[in-house]
């Protein structure tokens, strides 16, 4: 293993560059698909080196429940000062699966929250609650995913609004948003390096939606000027897994981008741009650390299987 067993904990800084480029540059869909899988794969290997690291570092440690064999010399050699990793390895997991668990948690507890929020009523894909809070989100759910908006929201908005409104959050349940955010906001609680490609697909989340919103609606300034009224109202959703029409982020950017042109749809930009550079960037570091993962864990079976007597 050597030293290459740290390199995925640290390779998420090379996804840094493009999470804002890819929000500018690239199409919202293809950088929402693009940043979500990078920073899965970047967070799933660093976290399995963190167990590598420990397994290691502890196996010689007195009272440990591992077999004595792995506590080899020859094991212990494979990694460069074992016992301040290992131990160092045991609070970082123990803060990752913690911060998972919460993430979950609190995800599951809100999505149980608002379905019960709308029991007693018609089982229609829109849901409207009478309230004076303004807010709109989508909820997926079982048997059915439905829109859940206050009345206060649909008061602040009128007729062409309340349809684009409509589109954005069926976008959101059509594309599964809240699979992307639940799984960039687990990949950061894994490794906190890779928190600007939650912020970003955060957004690119939004403007995918509101890309599609604007084409179902034939106008993209329709979809603007409600994304405009709704974030002087409303605070968004009620959990960040959860995508919403006004969710909280840089909507000055949202609103300029459909006053704009429509993104070419394009899957990978010139590599000759900066964009295109710092895609490759994050596509090797993605690639490295899938290399270095899942080399160091090979060669550490190996080390193991050689060492335990059977």
């Amino acid at each position: 293993m050597g030293i290459f067993v740290f390199l995925p904990l640290v390779l998420p800084l090379t996804a840094w560059p493009v999470a804002r480029l890819a929000e500018q540059r690239l199409h919202p869909r293809t950088a929402t698909v693009l940043l979500t899988g990078v920073s899965s794969l970047m967070a799933l290997c660093s976290t399995v080196c963190l167990v590598l690291l420990m397994v290691v570092g502890t196996a010689q440690l007195p009272g440990n429940p591992l077999p004595d064999g792995w506590s080899d010399p020859e094991v212990r050699a494979s990694v460069p000062h074992h016992e301040i990793a290992g131990k160092a390895a045991i609070p970082a997991l123990v803060a990752v699966f913690t911060g998972c668990l919460c993430t979950l948690l609190r995800h599951h507890r809100v999505r149980r929250r608002a379905h019960e929020a709308l029991e007693g009523l018609p089982r229609t894909q829109v849901a409207v609650l009478p309230d004076l809070r303004p807010y709109a989100y989508a909820l997926p759910g079982r048997p059915r995913d439905r829109v859940v908006v206050s009345t206060a929201m649909l008061a602040c908005l009128g007729s062409r609004e309340r349809r684009a409104l409509f589109a954005h959050e069926r976008v959101h349940l059509a594309a599964r948003h809240h699979r992307h955010l639940l799984l960039v906001r687990l990949a950061a609680d894994a490794n906190p390096f890779l928190r600007p490609l939650r912020t970003a697909v955060a957004c690119t989340a939004e403007r995918w939606a509101d890309e599609e919103a604007a084409r179902a609606v034939g106008s993209r300034r329709t979809v603007a000027r409600a994304i405009g009224k709704a974030a002087l109202v409303s605070r968004g959703t009620p959990v960040p897994t959860l995508a919403a029409f006004a969710a909280p982020g840089p909507l000055p950017r949202r609103v300029a981008a459909l006053l704009g042109p429509e993104p070419a749809v394009r899957t990978w930009p010139p590599l000759f741009t900066a964009v295109g550079m710092a895609l490759w960037t994050a596509a090797t570091g993605a690639l490295l650390s899938a290399m270095f993962s899942a080399s160091s864990a090979v060669t550490l079976l190996l080390l193991l299987h050689a060492a335990t007597p059977w």
